[in-house]
């Protein structure tokens, strides 16, 4: 059972490709369905994330309405992998259920990184690095 006193942050985009962006967040980077929702006042959606860890990401798709794509290349969620072989595995995970790398808008996260971009072009970059502050 997760730790009921850690706060929780959920990150919740809409999207027009509900089936495609859970294969890019669930089959190429391992993320669990956490839940699942039809119809509900005119949505359906995705929550998917990993049980033991602070955060998850909701897709919504309103019924009869577009949302179209990423306003810009430089839309991103960063994940850090502290242990390069994690990390390695990760980037092979994509690419083996066909996923391709994109140069990053910011040189920057091409340094330690490999950026890849989901179906609504946000973007996800896999650092291998720790966080620091």
């Amino acid at each position: 059972m997760a730790n009921e006193t850690i706060p929780v942050l959920r990150v919740a985009r809409p999207t027009d490709q509900l089936a495609v962006i859970q294969r890019f967040y669930q089959d190429g980077l391992g993320f669990e369905l956490l839940a699942q929702f039809d119809n509900h006042n005119g949505f359906d959606g995705l929550i998917l994330g990993h049980r033991q860890w602070p955060y998850h990401l909701e897709f919504t798709h309103h019924r009869g309405h577009m949302v179209g794509k990423a306003p810009s290349a430089d839309n991103l969620l960063v994940l850090y992998f502290p242990d390069e072989d994690t990390w390695r595995q990760q980037v092979e995970r994509m690419r083996a259920h066909g996923f391709e790398s994109v140069a990053s808008y910011n040189p920057y996260w091409d340094e330690w990184g490999v950026t890849f971009e989901d179906a609504d072009g946000y973007r996800m970059v896999l650092q291998q690095a720790a966080w620091a502050l």
